[in-house]
């Protein structure tokens, strides 16, 4: 049986979860005021998110990993003894990073595997750990990448922005026509598509409302559902925990808490929540 490698990008968020698996991750670039940080390394979330809190028009953009850097991570990989990789990338509609770790498969001579979760955050980093645990219990790749698929289909991912501003001006979401003309009122209900792309569900004036919805609309798809669920934040982790301790009022057990990493939280914006779901196999 082969050994099996895995690695996944920064913006799942696994930097901010304990395990003591040997899982790779490849981390983008931050560039805040012509300055570079590395996702978690320079730069943590809560730093981050102070920073955009204080200064909203802090000149920020992203850059993804570089295939340069991931043929390096492919090698190193392969020289520690992993014979065979599995790459987990957020969605490619909303990174990059697909695509660059697609072209650096083509330059090595062994096989890798390139994953595309279409999705972030936690489902990246569960996809992960998942196929980690997998790996080293002795499944194939093809096992492995059977249960990644399972996961990529039985999730959802429901978002609150406080203002469309950052996710338009960076080309995040995917179907904004129409909302421009009264984009700073309203405060829409979004998600993460079945295609890996931010979409809108409902259009909401109201940043209270816009979450009451969020909350609602979760609370119904989970109901008949065995689920693994969490919500995601970024300056907002007491309204978080409050989120947290309704769904566990209603039965939900294990709810994870985890924050939006730097690089995607800077294309939502502060005041960005979200709240999600994997569903568990029957």
């Amino acid at each position: 049986m082969k050994k099996i490698g895995i690695a996944v990008c920064g913006n799942s968020g696994i930097d901010y979860l304990k395990h003591d698996k040997d899982i790779r991750v490849f981390r983008s670039l931050l560039i805040i005021e012509n300055k570079e940080f590395e996702d978690f390394v320079d730069i943590n979330a809560d730093d981050f998110y102070k920073q955009l809190d204080e200064n909203p028009d802090l000149d920020i953009h992203t850059a993804q990993t570089s295939t340069g850097y991931l043929v390096d991570l492919y090698n190193q990989m392969h020289q520690d003894g992993y014979e065979e990789l599995i790459i987990i990338t957020i969605s490619k509609e909303l990174s990059g990073t697909y695509q660059n770790a697609v072209l650096a498969k083509n330059m090595v001579d062994f096989p890798v595997h390139i994953f595309d979760s279409l999705s972030v955050s936690y489902i990246e980093a569960l996809m992960a750990l998942r196929a980690k645990e997998m790996a080293d219990n002795g499944r194939s790749v093809e096992e492995i990448l059977t249960e990644l698929e399972f996961i990529r289909d039985h999730n959802h991912i429901l978002i609150c922005v406080d203002t469309l501003k950052y996710l338009v001006k960076n080309g995040r979401l995917s179907n904004a026509s129409g909302l421009l003309g009264s984009l700073l009122k309203i405060k829409p209900l979004l998600e993460v598509s079945k295609k890996g792309k931010v979409e809108t569900k409902n259009k909401i004036r109201t940043t209270k409302k816009a979450r009451a919805e969020m909350k609602r609309e979760f609370l119904e798809e989970v109901k008949d559902k065995d689920v693994i669920p969490f919500v995601i934040y970024t300056n907002n982790l007491g309204d978080v925990n409050e989120i947290k301790a309704e769904f566990e009022e209603q039965g939900l057990k294990d709810v994870l808490v985890i924050p939006l990493t730097p690089v995607v939280g800077c294309h939502a914006g502060p005041g960005t929540m979200g709240v999600g779901y994997i569903e568990k196999r029957r």
